[in-house]
């Protein structure tokens, strides 16, 4: 049997009737072969009649004389015109209108995708499995088993424009990686990253390719599954880089070792998957059809990749370039970027080549970052992402009927070809990985990352499911795989791989235990310009000198905008308007030539995991001392910002760092010290030490401090009479003992280094003390942690949080605009040991 939709006026109303094959009513026939019912209508009413394709298409009852091929599938009767409603109390059924219809059916798939998420994300399941579960859910498998769900709220006629709208929705998408990758970095990517996206695209590409081959010619399967197994095997060996960078996203292993690398590992399989399609595509094209259709389809392809890079690229660049630096984009180069999609997109359809990948094409001819780049992913992601993107996994979830899987047979062999396309992954991606002598946790790991999909995936098999390359059981084991095989994998890389692992030191890194003959190596972290004048009087009070060297590493940190890939680079200053972070320490290197060397890097990463990217400089960097703004910002007479994401980013650190780590805290002194050697100016530190292996640390670090000339240091050491100022093991009070009287030693007869002992009772006498000194010092540094003790118990009432008591006194009270606060941490733990005051053995602290 087959449908027509053919649609009437009736009394001025447009309905639309089901034309199907009668049974038993008398028929007159149509040209080419259509039936029509007899109609009980006066003949003047109907006015005309329409044949009107619909999206589900009926392979099994095609339409006679090649109509089907001409509107291309099955036909749905409804009515036109019919939009919005007058309500439910004028006697409408809102659901037969189209735009309430869609509202709800969004709403439906919002509410079901987002209670999936909250259900399964305890569990370490990323979104994709969710959302699709959520799809599938209000598919024929479940609710959409019950034909009064379906013919309320998902009914035929309503689907044709949640597929358009979810398909624009994906487009947009694509695009929006487009513009977040940087196609660069194929070419700065090393040998193994070659290695391994050759090896996971061709290993498990020949292997189940084999197997489907043997299958077919040595087992008897249906025509469908038979036809199917080829789609099944470049299903199976995609490695989208969109998919995994959502992923390693998701996980908040961007920015770790083997994030970075399968990242770019992903894109070099993708471009070997793309060479491979291209090749067969061309193969078909010339074999199926005339010399013409394949010399036409090949040259207005070029022509449109030769209007994206000679036309749309330059374009990108003169938007960027004519925008001001810390400027918005103009709305005009937003507008026309879109205008220049879409108008691609539709020239990609009208020549044969799908919009989805030329809207991936026009993206990456967009630059990714700021300032375009980032606008364009600021204005789009989130509408696409929470609104359309949803549409897509449940149009694919409501086609996935799990009871179409009807024989065990298809579905061990389409399980089989899966398994060793996935072990073929594994192989791929294990043989360069141990050849390079990564960890053996660390490939698996990498491994598994590599066989996750998601998003890509899911659109090629809706795709070819729309255009009836997949039957419905095909289709249904497909994407249950994809479900099954990435929601294990994810809690598993989850469990195996931790990337602050292998941030524990094998060695002591601390300023206390630092050899004086070895040179100091600090990394000073940046956020912006304002972070820079504090550290460099931070710096130049450190005492550089040739016997004392400075090996300084300048981190930049920024928030990861419009890339999809997290960049850690070494960066060489130069005097350009967007590099002026770096240009004062390059005239600090210059100002201390001999005593100072100067590495410069730019790390762009999440702030949730920025602090990756610190801890693993100072690993690599075998650095003693990080210097980290705090999140709080300060101009003269009172506060300026504070962020959230700065807060975090210290606490990971100051919980992760293979070393020992200051915050930072200026309050907007405009003092120049580092230029010192030219203006004799003086700088006045203060060391509040209460006891501890932070005070210890903290003491340390002023002691560096007591050979640079032009430096005041001043020690106020903190007692009580009647109860110990901070607890402690005996260890530790001997610890404190021994190194206050080598830094009184140190500084005897040093008319620049003064020792006042504060005998204590209680915490307003300390909080006298901290008011006492008012604006005199430019510095003053603090221990993070202190024992708990009766005093320190009384001062927590006033005041507590990550810079430890007394550096949140410091940090909250108004001790003078121009004073700056170094709270240090000793660094925490490293290898063979977790208290780093159990394994200090009681000797003379060379310091």
């Amino acid at each position: 049997m087959f449908r027509v939709k053919a649609i009437v006026t009736y009394k001025r109303e447009p309905i639309t009737l089901s034309l199907c094959h009668p049974s038993t009513h008398d028929h007159h026939s149509l040209p080419n072969g259509f039936l029509f019912f007899p109609l009980f209508l006066p003949s003047k009413s109907l006015n005309h009649s329409l044949l009107v394709p619909s999206m589900d298409s009926d392979k099994d009852n095609p339409m006679p004389d090649g109509t089907e091929s001409q509107f291309g599938g099955s036909f749905v009767c409804h009515a036109v015109n019919r939009i919005n409603s007058r309500g439910y109390w004028f006697g409408e059924n809102p659901l037969a209108f189209a735009v309430p219809l869609f509202l709800i059916q969004v709403f439906i798939i919002f509410i079901f995708t987002r209670f999936s998420y909250l259900i399964l994300k305890p569990f370490g399941q990323p979104s994709f499995v969710s959302q699709i579960l959520g799809g599938v859910t209000l598919g024929p498998s479940i609710l959409g088993h019950y034909s009064a769900f379906t013919n309320n709220f998902f009914p035929v006629r309503g689907r044709n424009v949640l597929d358009t709208l979810a398909f624009f929705g994906f487009m947009i998408f694509i695009f929006l990686l487009g513009v977040k990758i940087d196609p660069t970095i194929i070419f700065r990517s090393g040998k193994r990253t070659f290695a391994i996206g050759i090896l996971c695209f061709f290993v498990p590409y020949t292997l189940s390719g084999l197997l489907a081959v043997f299958i077919n010619h040595f087992a008897s399967l249906d025509h469908d599954i038979s036809k199917g197994l080829s789609t099944v095997v470049e299903i199976q060996c995609i490695t989208a880089f969109p998919v995994i960078s959502c992923f390693l996203t998701e996980l908040h292993i961007l920015n770790s070792e083997i994030g970075r690398l399968a990242a770019s590992s992903s894109l070099v399989c993708d471009v070997c998957f793309s060479l491979v399609m291209m090749l067969k595509f061309a193969a078909k094209l010339t074999s199926a059809k005339s010399i013409g259709v394949t010399i036409g389809s090949f040259f207005s392809s070029v022509l449109l990749v030769f209007f994206i890079v000679f036309v749309v690229h330059p374009a990108a660049l003169y938007a960027i370039n004519h925008t001001p630096e810390g400027k918005p984009v103009q709305e005009i180069y937003i507008t026309g970027t879109l205008i220049t999609l879409i108008f691609c997109g539709f020239i990609g359809e009208v020549i044969g080549l799908d919009a989805i990948v030329v809207s991936f094409m026009v993206g990456l001819a967009i630059p990714d970052g700021p300032p375009l780049g980032a606008a364009l992913v600021d204005k789009l992601e989130c509408f696409v992402s929470v609104v359309l993107l949803p549409l897509l996994f449940a149009i694919v979830g409501m086609r996935t009927d799990v009871f179409a899987i009807q024989k065990m047979k298809n579905l061990g062999i389409v399980e089989l070809i899966i398994c060793v396309a996935f072990f073929g992954k594994i192989l791929g991606a294990l043989l360069p990985l141990l050849f390079y002598r990564m960890p053996f946790r660390d490939a698996i790991s990498l491994s598994l990352i590599m066989n996750c999909k998601g998003t890509v995936e899911l659109a090629l098999l809706m795709n070819m499911k729309l255009k009836n390359l997949l039957d419905d059981e095909l289709f249904a084991i497909l994407v249950l795989s994809l479900v099954l095989v990435t929601g294990i994998v994810s809690p598993v890389v989850k469990a195996l791989y931790d990337p602050s692992r292998r941030f524990l030191a094998y060695k002591r890194r601390t300023i206390l235990h630092h050899p004086s003959e070895e040179e100091f190596r600090i990394l000073a972290c940046i956020h912006k310009e304002d972070n820079v004048l504090a550290v460099l009087n931070l710096l130049a009070a450190s005492n550089p000198t040739e016997r004392n060297h400075i090996d300084l590493v300048v981190l930049q940190l920024v928030k990861l905008v419009g890339r999809a890939a997290s960049v850690l680079v070494s960066h060489k200053p130069r005097d350009k308007p967007g590099e002026k972070i770096f240009i004062p320490f390059t005239k600090f290197e210059d100002a201390y030539k001999g005593k100072v060397t100067l590495h410069c890097y730019k790390g762009i990463s999440p702030y949730a995991t920025m602090h990756n990217d610190v801890c693993y400089l100072a690993l690599e960097k075998r650095i003693t001392f990080i210097i980290i703004p705090f999140h709080k910002q300060w101009i003269i007479g009172g506060m300026a910002e504070s962020s959230f994401a700065f807060k975090q980013l210290n606490k990971n650190v100051l919980e992760k760092a293979p070393c020992s780590v200051g915050v930072l805290i200026d309050r907007g002194n405009q003092k120049k010290f580092w230029c010192g050697y030219m203006n004799e100016s003086t700088y006045l530190v203060a060391v509040l030490f209460f006891g501890g292996a932070d005070d210890r640390e903290a003491l340390a670090y002023a002691k560096r401090m007591l050979d640079q000339p032009n430096v005041n240091i001043t020690l106020f050491h903190f007692s009580s009479s009647k109860n110990d100022v901070v607890g402690g093991t005996d260890r530790s009070k001997k610890l404190d003992t021994q190194i206050l009287s080598e830094f009184r030693l140190s500084g005897f007869r040093n008319d620049r280094v003064s020792y006042k002992e504060e005998v204590v009772t209680n915490g307003r006498d300390v909080l006298s003390v901290i008011e006492y000194m008012e604006s005199y010092y430019d510095l003053v540094m603090v221990g993070r942690r202190h024992e708990d003790s009766q005093l320190m118990s009384e001062l927590k009432k006033w005041k507590h949080g990550e810079l430890g008591t007394v550096g949140e006194i410091l940090a909250s009270l108004n001790i003078g605009a121009k004073t700056s606060i170094l709270v240090v941490q000793q660094q925490t733990k490293f290898w063979g040991s977790r208290d780093p005051e159990e394994s200090t053995h009681l000797r003379r602290v060379n310091i």
